[in-house]
């Protein structure tokens, strides 16, 4: 394409694009091409040149769609087949795929190849028609004229020129969307991995929370178990300490559990046992830490709560009362209550064994007489 490729466009009956204009657009469109991301911007560039680069009548864009084809864009002084389709073997685009080379028709009506019937009522009377890769064709591009006209070598050359450069770039957007298609497949796969991600991760903290939770928790009664006490306890008094809030440590002894057991068996424990952290729950308030120590041992930390410890003992009593009654049980504790006021440098666990002594003191004091005079006890 060195030689002069539009010696004789002037015989087309337009203006002859200069040589120069014709080489420099061809050039401009094969890198308009070559940025093409998708088949509509191929289309646009196609639409465009291929009529502005020969000066002809009009131009259609033909894709091959199976054993059809498929007039996917025109641009022409009239209609003629855009969106239509044809079979591969009843059109000329067909014949120029089928045969995988360009074709010259300088008059319509004397080639046996043309269906005159689709071709009638356009202005057509002469065409070019060149195949989109000559290897395995995917489509044509065709130029008319309005006038019986044989188009020169150079102009088939250009028209060639330009089909060979749509095929690169139809195989760019074929290879530009399969890529595009694997990162969107990737990126959904890799969504969909940390979704997965995610929602182990939330079941395993869930998981870690529920051990947590039992590990700190007693299964009968729902209460914080010893580790739990002296854990949260601990950190809770330490807040309390830094608040200057004062603080009171309560141990219970469940009174009689051994009997229970012994005599009605160890399901009649647990009830009472049940029953004793159901009074102390109704006793005091969900932010105050309430433990079953371990057997018929119970704690109760409270703090920033300005109340006397017989109060609290009377509350307490209170509860179980209720229980006995509703339950027609012998519900009673031996509670040991040890108050500390704010600046008071006594440590967690010394309030609790303090709390602990306190109660055994109670214990001893009313032994042998417990379920009269014990706190709960039927009168």
């Amino acid at each position: 394409m060195t030689h002069a490729l539009v010696h004789d466009l002037a015989d087309s009956g337009h203006a002859a694009p200069r040589h120069a204009d014709v080489l420099n657009e061809l050039v401009g469109v094969v890198q308009e091409l070559s940025l093409a991301r998708d088949l509509d911007a191929v289309t646009a560039v196609v639409r465009r040149a291929a009529r502005e680069l020969t000066g002809a009548d009009g131009a259609t864009f033909v894709l091959r769609d199976g054993d059809q084809c498929y007039y996917a864009e025109e641009n022409a002084i009239s209609p003629l087949w855009k969106g239509r389709r044809f079979p591969m073997g009843l059109c000329i685009s067909g014949w120029v795929m089928l045969n995988r080379r360009s074709t010259v028709i300088e008059d319509i009506f004397t080639d046996p190849r043309i269906p005159i019937e689709a071709y009638r009522p356009t202005f057509v009377r002469s065409l070019v028609m060149v195949p989109i890769r000559t290897r395995e064709p995917i489509g044509a591009i065709g130029n008319y004229w309005a006038r019986p006209y044989r188009p020169s070598p150079d102009q088939v050359a250009i028209l060639q020129a330009l089909a060979d450069s749509t095929a690169v770039a139809l195989e760019n957007v074929q290879i530009y969307g399969e890529l595009e298609q694997r990162v969107r497949d990737r990126t959904a796969a890799l969504q969909e991995a940390n979704e997965q991600l995610r929602h182990e991760i939330v079941e395993r903290r869930r998981a870690e929370e529920e051990v947590r939770q039992l590990s700190l928790t007693d299964e009968l009664t729902g209460l914080y178990n010893r580790r739990g006490f002296m854990l949260l306890g601990e950190r809770e008094f330490r807040r309390s300490r830094r608040e200057n809030q004062s603080s009171v440590m309560l141990f219970a002894d469940l009174d009689g559990l051994k009997t229970v057991n012994d005599r009605d068996g160890h399901e009649a424990g647990d009830r009472l046992i049940a029953a004793a952290a159901a009074a102390l729950k109704a006793s005091f308030r969900a932010t105050d830490i309430i433990a079953r120590l371990g057997g018929d041992e119970f704690a109760v930390l409270v703090t920033g709560r300005r109340e006397e410890a017989g109060l609290l003992r009377d509350r307490l009593a209170e509860a179980m009362s209720a229980i006995n009654r509703a339950q027609a049980m012998s519900l009673a504790m031996s509670i040991g209550i040890v108050e500390s006021a704010s600046g008071d440098e006594r440590a967690f666990d010394v309030l609790l064994a303090e709390a602990d002594q306190a109660m055994y003191r109670e214990k001893a004091g009313r032994r042998g007489a417990r379920s009269q005079n014990a706190i709960g006890s039927p009168t």
